[in-house]
């Protein structure tokens, strides 16, 4: 079996040489999911529970990486957790061949093969998983080679694979995400935070959805797929320590539209964490500290700008700059005023010379208004002119200004939590 030259050529440039794929067998796979762990050897053994409840024949087909890792400065409860996750797994490996799953090893963790210090984080383990993913790959088959990225402190539906696998063969789909709902635990203050922050992620989509944005899709770590081709595309993962999944979504969409896989789940930990400096974890975590009104979204006015100005900038037809940004200020003056400010006059005289085609012209379009833009826009908007709103108070003005008729009407301004599990409930359905 010859490896394409494509994935070749990705490898000698971007491919990392310090660290091997531990595996009992040369079998290749259709589908590889990546699975980067720190101190988690509790949270792998239901992950792969969930797992065997897939279908066996997704199940044969798939390879599920795990990347066990630390910088070399972590503490030794880290590293000795660690330990037993890479003992548990090469058991499975090397001793359990009827286990049912068929795990990859990188130990990314042990003296020696530790991370670097500048670089390591989620987003270099995830990079090298996926990288050497692309060893593995059966290229002699017609089947969609697909690259998942999973978190092992989750756990997935039965459906998971049958239904990724299945919708990438059968939909022409290069980039996807599966969707996600954090478990709600017995704990009523872990409950609120969870219920908060969910609300926080689905709402921002459903607002870029509103806006017509091509960017209305969550950001992940956990739910992410593409095909290789895709992958090599955008030059692999990057190594940001956090955030990694925001960028790597975000340039998968300016080569691809993003799908998305309702009919199966993935069910992130929600749990409060140190891993990474924001996220579901250090969101939880901040709750529960009380250090900041976690109740606040970003008025619902500023997605209305936001679909103004896409209307008029994403339409096929070119007017030249002074155009847009008279457009701009006559939408409002933030918006024109965030534009100046990141020289969108000077970028755009840019695009309209190095633009061969109206084709490439909308393609630079993107680019250049990506997801960043676009985030840092509402930021903007919340910082000039349309501050924060109650939670639940913006939640309402949106569905008023999407003509979605309300079914349930709230008592107070912070509602009962089974109020809030009610909102939580609708916006899973709606996003």
């Amino acid at each position: 079996m010859t490896t394409p030259i494509t994935v070749s050529n990705y490898l000698d440039k971007y491919g990392l040489n310090n660290w091997s794929l531990e595996l009992l067998s040369d079998k290749k796979f259709s589908n590889i999911v990546v699975i980067p762990a720190i101190q988690e050897s509790e949270k792998i053994k239901p992950l792969l529970a969930s797992l065997l409840e897939n279908d066996k024949k997704y199940l044969n087909r798939s390879l599920f990486v795990f990347v066990i890792n630390n910088l070399k400065s972590s503490n030794n409860e880290i590293k000795t957790d660690n330990r037993k996750s890479l003992e548990y797994l090469r058991d499975i490996i090397f001793e359990k061949s009827d286990y049912g799953i068929n795990i990859g090893l990188v130990d990314a963790s042990s003296s020696g093969l530790e991370l670097p210090e500048k670089d390591g984080g989620v987003g270099l383990a995830r990079k090298i998983g996926m990288d050497l993913a692309l060893t593995q790959f059966d290229y002699s088959n017609s089947d969609i080679n697909i690259l998942i990225c999973l978190d092992a402190d989750c756990t997935v539906s039965n459906n998971y694979l049958a239904s990724i696998i299945q919708s990438f063969n059968q939909s022409n789909i290069h980039a996807a995400y599966v969707e996600y709902e954090h478990i709600l635990l017995k704990n009523k203050q872990n409950q609120l935070a969870i219920i908060c922050y969910e609300i926080f992620l689905r709402y921002y989509v459903l607002g870029l959805h509103y806006a017509d944005s091509p960017f209305a899709f969550p950001t992940i770590g956990s739910t992410m797929i593409c095909d290789y081709e895709s992958y090599i595309k955008i030059g692999g993962m990057n190594k940001k320590k956090a955030a990694e999944d925001f960028y790597f979504m975000e340039k998968l969409a300016k080569i691809t539209e993003i799908k998305k896989i309702s009919d199966a789940r993935v069910y992130p930990s929600s749990r409060g964490s140190w891993r990474v400096p924001f996220g579901t974890g250090q969101r939880v975590n901040r709750f529960s500290a009380g250090t900041h009104n976690e109740y606040l979204l970003y008025d619902p006015k500023s997605f209305y700008i936001l679909k103004s100005w896409l209307k008029i900038y994403n339409s096929k037809e070119i007017l030249d700059a002074g155009l847009y940004l008279k457009s701009a200020e006559a939408i409002h003056k933030s918006l024109y005023d965030y534009l100046v400010q990141n020289s969108f006059e000077d970028s755009w005289n840019k695009i309209l010379k190095n633009s061969k085609s109206d084709e490439q012209n909308q393609k630079q379009k993107q680019i250049w208004f990506d997801g960043f833009r676009t985030l840092k826009l509402i930021h903007y908007l919340r910082d000039y002119g349309f501050p924060p709103v109650n939670m639940f108070e913006a939640l309402d003005q949106y569905f008023e200004l999407t003509n979605y008729n309300l079914q349930f009407k709230r008592k107070e301004i912070i509602p009962s939590i089974e109020e809030q599990v009610d909102y939580l409930n609708l916006l899973r359905r709606l996003s």
